[in-house]
């Protein structure tokens, strides 16, 4: 009899995947749901668990494989309820931070969330070498919620809800801790980019930084995407986060009901550089953004472009789900 406590022998799974780049075979979907399920239960030995994260960043995920993980992630964590309105909600995804530029991922939130759309964030609280959304929020004064009934109510107050990983799915920001342990990035940190965390249909904010996860997400969200669970917009990421580049325009797909559909084309450098903060540390951003809320400064073309989309698709999610309840 198989309780939650019960060891899981990985022996199988790794014996496929763990053949190396050209050798190795991928795992159904049911099999990766079954794995990584165990795995997040902890009922995955440490030596097994090691070779099986070790040995799919050799490989790299199938669209079965990335499936199958994201159904386990989900269901390791309590749904959260989005509020009611005009617009579904929309998941900005905050894992990398910024280096080279000014993270503006904040300021994306603020000003979705000044049209009315419920907007909520999740992400690592801190990332050395890297200002994280988290550090700028804490400038705003835009306390992250410690659970999820804190995030729903910020949301249904109609402010950007902010929330850690660590408060929004706990066994999954385990996952993401092994980085710290292997010196290297795990399946997971793909994960939670993609997955949807609320009980109905959200629209979802997803990057890549490499160009195969762009055809291996494509594929994921046109061909093993439920369509129930809502719709996603791909770009490339700004230094991996989800706000459009401001000096540039990222082509921006859309993906809904298994079809996709590009909103915005291909990069293009903007013909007037935007004014953006002088430094990137989170408190002088931080200013800069409250000079864009008040209209001092203009918001730049590219994240304004990015926002009139959002807003629009989140309606149109929102209104299909009205209809589909009708005719229920």
């Amino acid at each position: 009899m198989t309780t939650p406590d019960t060891p899981f022998p990985a022996a199988r799974f790794i014996k496929e995947i763990g053949r190396g780049k050209n050798g190795a075979r991928s795992m159904t979907r049911e099999d990766a749901h079954d794995l990584y399920q165990a795995m997040l239960d902890g009922r995955v030995s440490d030596l097994e668990l090691g070779a099986i994260l070790l040995a799919m960043r050799i490989k790299g995920e199938s669209v079965e494989e990335i499936a199958g993980f994201l159904d386990a992630a989900e269901a390791s964590f309590a749904p959260l309820a989005a509020p009611p309105g005009p617009y579904a909600p929309v998941l900005i995804p905050s894992y990398n931070g910024a280096r080279k530029m000014a993270n503006l991922t904040a300021l994306l939130a603020m000003l979705l969330a000044r049209e009315g759309v419920p907007v909520l964030v999740h992400g690592v609280a801190r990332d050395v070498g890297r200002v994280a959304t988290a550090e700028v929020f804490e400038a705003l004064g835009v306390t992250a919620a410690q659970d999820h009934a804190e995030a729903e109510e910020a949301m249904a107050q109609g402010r950007a809800a902010f929330i850690t990983i660590d408060a929004l799915a706990p066994k999954l920001a385990r996952m993401l801790a092994l980085r710290g342990v292997l010196g290297v990035r795990n399946s997971t940190h793909t994960l939670v980019k993609i997955m949807q965390p609320f009980a109905g249909p959200a629209l979802r904010l997803v990057s890549y930084t490499h160009p195969e996860y762009l055809e291996m997400l494509g594929e994921y969200f046109t061909t093993a995407a439920p369509h129930e669970r809502g719709d996603a917009f791909l770009m490339r990421g700004t230094e991996g986060e989800t706000v459009a580049n401001a000096n540039k325009a990222q082509q921006i797909d859309w993906f809904h009901g298994g079809l996709r559909t590009m909103l915005v084309p291909k990069q293009t450098l903007v013909q007037e550089l935007p004014v953006l903060p002088e430094e990137k540390d989170a408190a002088t951003t931080a200013a800069w953004i409250e000079s864009v809320l008040r209209g001092e400064v203009p918001v730049p073309p590219s994240i304004a472009e990015q926002v009139a989309q959002i807003v629009l698709v989140s309606r149109t999610l929102r209104s299909r789900l009205h209809a589909s309840e009708s005719l229920a």
